[in-house]
């Protein structure tokens, strides 16, 4: 194995501990690796994908234990958000245009949760959406993951959070499971339109479990909500940085 090879692990192993201690599974994180280290355009979203479907499901089950979770708060999203997510997985559309936008967005979302002054109250209450709400947001963020090929914890965190429809951390363990149902109905779109290399992604998988289970720990028992957020917002710079790079290069 060359020395290429145990960086991208490395990096793959810090990517899964930054983003699972928020209670997501790194696919922009990976996307952005796949795509520095060379890797076929057509095998970077399904494997993203796979292993985002380990890390959020290791970051869940971590939140879930740890008393955070929530169904109230999880199920009109997820209900819209699956056939959304394989919609999304199925299509195949120019992503130049969407990139940019998104970028920009994550950008002032990124800025709105890392300077937020910290308020007694942020970590104290919960205030679910109406489903009226919830339903056609899931069903958005469902259609945009799947055709990028991520999990939708990047857009659906920062919308609770600013929003105010769950403190930190039962958004962490919302936008855990949301991603699992999403990332594994968006995978299924892709592999639906060609295979995907599992041998070659074993390697990584086992990065990725590592640094998801050391991370999803620390965060659902021992990082207060205010780093969560932090974390978050650092998480959703790095996103904007990748998905501008891409829209620009």
């Amino acid at each position: 194995m060359t020395a290429e090879f145990w960086l991208l692990l490395l990096l793959v192993f810090v990517i899964a501990l930054a983003y699972s201690s928020v209670g997501h599974g790194g696919a922009s994180g990976y996307l952005a690796l796949m795509s520095l280290f060379g890797f076929a355009p057509a095998q970077m979203a399904p494997s993203a994908l796979s292993l985002n479907i380990l890390v959020s499901g290791t970051a869940f089950l971590a939140y879930q234990r740890a008393g955070h979770f929530s169904l109230r708060l999880l199920l009109p999203f997820v209900l819209t958000s699956i056939p959304g997510a394989l919609l999304g997985g199925l299509t195949q559309v120019s992503t130049r245009t969407y990139s940019l936008l998104l970028g920009g967005v994550l950008v002032f979302a990124a800025l709105r949760l890392g300077l937020q002054p910290r308020s007694p109250r942020d970590e104290n209450w919960l205030a679910p959406p109406r489903p009226q709400v919830a339903l056609p947001f899931g069903a958005g963020i469902g259609y945009l993951s799947g055709i990028v090929g991520v999990g939708g914890g990047i857009f659906l965190s920062p919308l609770m959070l600013l929003l105010r429809w769950a403190d930190a951390k039962r958004t962490a363990a919302a936008s855990a499971a949301f991603i699992l149902f999403n990332s594994a109905s968006g995978l299924y779109g892709h592999l639906s339109r060609g295979g995907l290399d599992w041998r070659g992604l074993l390697p990584l998988v086992g990065a990725a479990f590592a640094g998801g289970l050391l991370g999803s720990r620390i965060g659902a028992r021992h990082l207060p909500g205010v780093w969560l957020r932090r974390i978050l917002a650092v998480v959703l710079a790095v996103a904007a940085f990748k998905m501008l790079r891409t829209a620009l290069g």
